[in-house]
């Protein structure tokens, strides 16, 4: 008993050692690597970082073991693993660099997202008429819409745009004698973020024979990061979707905006706007009750 008042005493006088400005530093820097770790999530560089903490926690290892020859190697690999980090993750160093004023880290987040989710309603409405109207004509369609992971790489392959998405663009670049026809649009955060970009093959054996070049790609880059893809059969014009290596073929236009949207929305936007729809509709029905009773 004597022992546990005695340490309610310490906790108790380190408390009142603690000032509005040390808990300012710790909120501070607690937001800063939560940041840090979301944005490092959302690229490559998180597989590569497990590998470093493996690194670490074998050079530790080494000199608590006294495993003198192995902790001298990895000692001597550490004053050079500096550079290669630098060099290993210049993609995504910049990438994040460039997102440190960006939306992703304003305060202000609440309206950015819901600026963000329009933007997105709009890109998906023109991205279903657009393939609606291609299927009918045969024109072959690969069109990415990013999420978490950054798809960098694949549109530096291509060439960068900075636009709107809209039916009669996505047509012109897809059309059959559009020099960036055979490869694929990229789309982030519902704009248009790369044309003609080249994408990694499916490795998978088992897939359909019947399933050509640009079906396989599209499942490639589902299989390779957690975008959605939107394919249109050039020989078909069947409309599918690859999400996670899996391909969902034959789509109705309706069930392709459903299913973009079921991915690409937050369901926290959804279940917002179901909850006003229904509230909308109940005092609808309240105020034709209202009227009903008035005749």
């Amino acid at each position: 008993m004597e022992q546990i008042t005695g340490v309610l005493e310490f906790v108790g006088r380190l408390l009142l050692t603690v000032k509005v400005t040390d808990l300012l530093d710790i909120a501070v820097m607690a937001f800063v690597i939560y940041k840090l770790l979301k944005l490092v999530k959302s690229t490559r560089a998180a597989n590569l970082l497990k590998g470093v903490f493996i690194f670490l926690l074998a050079l530790w290892l080494s000199g608590v073991a006294e495993l003198h020859g192995i902790n001298f190697i990895l000692n001597n690999m550490m004053e050079m693993g500096v550079l290669a980090l630098i060099v290993l993750f210049q993609p995504e160093l910049r990438s994040i660099l460039e997102q440190v004023g960006s939306s992703k880290l304003n305060f202000l987040g609440f309206f950015s997202k819901e600026r963000e989710a329009s933007v997105m309603e709009s890109a998906i409405r023109q991205t279903v008429v657009a393939c609606t109207e291609m299927s009918k004509s045969r024109t072959g369609v690969l069109i990415v819409f990013e999420r978490e992971l950054l798809l960098d790489d694949m549109v530096r392959s291509g060439t960068v745009l900075d636009a709107a998405v809209s039916s009669e663009l996505l047509k012109n670049i897809f059309f059959i004698k559009a020099p960036m026809h055979d490869g694929a649009v990229i789309v982030r955060q519902g704009r248009i973020l790369g044309a003609g970009c080249m994408l990694p093959l499916s490795k998978n054996v088992n897939l359909s024979r019947d399933l050509g070049m640009r079906h396989r790609a599209g499942i490639g880059m589902s299989e390779n990061s957690d975008a959605v893809v939107v394919i249109v059969s050039e020989e078909t014009g069947s409309i599918s979707v690859a999400i996670g290596g899996m391909l969902k073929r034959h789509l109705m236009p309706e069930t392709l905006e459903n299913i973009l949207r079921n991915e690409l929305i937050p369901q926290e936007e959804t279940e917002e706007k179901k909850r006003k729809f229904n509230l909308m509709e109940f005092f609808r029905a309240r105020k034709s009750e209202d009227n009903n009773e008035k005749d």
